[in-house]
């Protein structure tokens, strides 16, 4: 039992939304002084799969990028305060994340801390041996076995309970599903059964309002004069107290930006919810079908009525794999007819790209301002900008070809039309991601120690 839980509430904060997530709300969340877990969210889909290429290149890289200057920025504060962290930050490589932050514990005079690592969700070399099937394409991933990366399982939250259970400070994991790096403190602190089903609905509730950090106390959901957040740039993150039969209050520290409301709290519950009578999970297939959003006081929104039914005999399993080249060339065009002379741009390197034969599967020419994002329809309603930026992105089969497409770009510099300027060029692998369902007994998850 950490030093909150005697109030019979757990409180948990959410440090991160994503892998580039700002630190200093999660400093502020650690220095407290009222919470009982810390909890990093660090994993996209792609994440994972750039994460296994860095491990390649080196055997101890591969977790997450900030993972050091967050870990110095929180760590002195949460273990002066008893806040057990947990987090995915581990991506493709647990154990050397952990001997990291042991490291870096130990740099910081920080004595008896306990790092775990959690693994079991690499299942490259079971996917590379079956005959499955993509979920999104139905295509055999045999076919794709020479551009494999990366086959990463969704666990879910029993390898934390177990690390908790042995007294880890410090929980570092690969891919584990999202609402379950927060169900799993609460598993353990109230000693839930892992086959009790509505409540680890309601934990998935849990998890899901705190999961993506600042969009919950309205980050993501502002819209100046629509909805109106106060003093973002000073946006607080979340904190979920909650309680043995998993309601939950979703609040933040006083005082600092961002508000919690009803409507940021509902926004977030239908975030990414295909279903919401079926939100499938490694614990439980979660039900917010029933769920009631009932504030409290100012910055204080109780949530409760989550469900659930018995999880699936499969686990979502994320396959990464090389998929070509992008090559891309933008330039800026301004003052009267910049339009017209970004389209006339765009149709000499559509010309040119035939010309001189570059090899594409796919290209986009875009106006950034116009129709580079509802296309020709949007734009075609709304008075001419007075500066426009151009855009060709083309996917390729090789680095030479994509270098290309950014090449012709630069070339309007001299060959017209006039005005051009500010161009900028790039070429990068790109890194697709397809699943595929894979038997849960083939991803158990386990986890050990590292010396602090």
């Amino acid at each position: 039992m950490t030093a909150h839980q005697d109030t019979g509430r757990i409180r948990i904060g959410a440090g991160a939304g994503y892998s580039g997530d700002r630190i200093e709300p999660a400093v502020e969340l650690a220095e407290h002084g009222a919470l009982d877990y810390l909890v990093f969210e660090c994993l996209a889909e792609r994440t994972i799969a750039i994460a296994q290429q860095a491990r390649r290149r080196d055997p101890q890289q591969g977790y997450d990028p900030l993972l050091e200057a967050r870990m110095r920025a929180v760590l002195p504060a949460a273990m002066r305060n008893g806040v057990r962290i947990i987090s995915n930050m581990g991506a493709a490589n647990p154990l050397a994340a952990a001997q990291k932050t042991a490291q870096i514990a130990r740099s910081l005079g920080l004595d008896n801390v306990k790092v775990a690592a959690v693994t079991g969700d690499d299942v490259l070399d079971v996917v590379m041996r079956s005959d499955l099937n993509f979920e999104e394409s139905g295509e055999p991933v045999a076919a794709y076995r020479d551009r494999i990366v990366s086959a990463n399982a969704y666990l879910g939250a029993a390898g934390i309970v177990d690390a908790l259970a042995a007294g880890a400070d410090i929980v570092l994991t690969g891919r584990v599903a999202d609402p379950s790096l927060f169900a799993a403190p609460l598993i353990h602190a109230f000693g839930w059964r892992m086959d009790d089903w509505h409540t680890l609905g309601q934990a998935t509730v849990v998890g899901h309002l705190l999961e993506c950090a600042g969009q919950v106390t309205g980050g993501y959901f502002a819209d100046p004069g629509v909805k109106d957040v106060p003093n973002l740039a000073r946006l607080g993150f979340p904190i979920g107290e909650v309680s043995a039969d998993g309601s939950v209050v979703i609040t933040k520290v006083p005082g600092s930006g961002g508000h919690v409301t009803p409507a940021t709290c509902k926004e977030q519950l239908l975030y990414e919810i295909h279903d919401p009578r079926r939100y499938l999970q490694p614990d439980v297939v979660a039900d917010f079908s029933e769920v009631v959003v009932r504030e409290e006081a100012t910055d204080r929104v109780r949530v409760t009525g989550g469900q659930g039914t018995p999880r699936t005999g499969t686990l979502k399993v994320s396959v990464g794999y090389v998929d070509g080249f992008i090559g891309e060339g933008q330039i800026s065009y301004a003052g009267p007819g910049a339009v017209a002379r970004a389209r006339l741009a765009l149709d000499i390197v559509r010309e040119r790209l035939t010309l001189t034969g570059v090899q594409t599967s796919e290209l986009r020419f875009d106006l950034i301002g116009v129709n580079a994002l509802h296309g020709e329809t949007a734009g075609s309603h709304h008075a001419q900008p007075y500066e426009v930026r151009v855009r060709v992105t083309g996917r390729t089969a090789s680095a030479e070809q994509a270098v290309r497409i950014g090449n012709e770009v630069e070339t309007l510099y001299t060959n017209g039309p006039a005005g051009g300027g500010g161009v900028t060029k790039s070429t990068r692998e790109v890194l697709a991601v397809q699943s595929v369902l894979l038997p849960r007994e083939h991803a158990t998850p386990a986890f050990s120690f590292v010396e602090a």
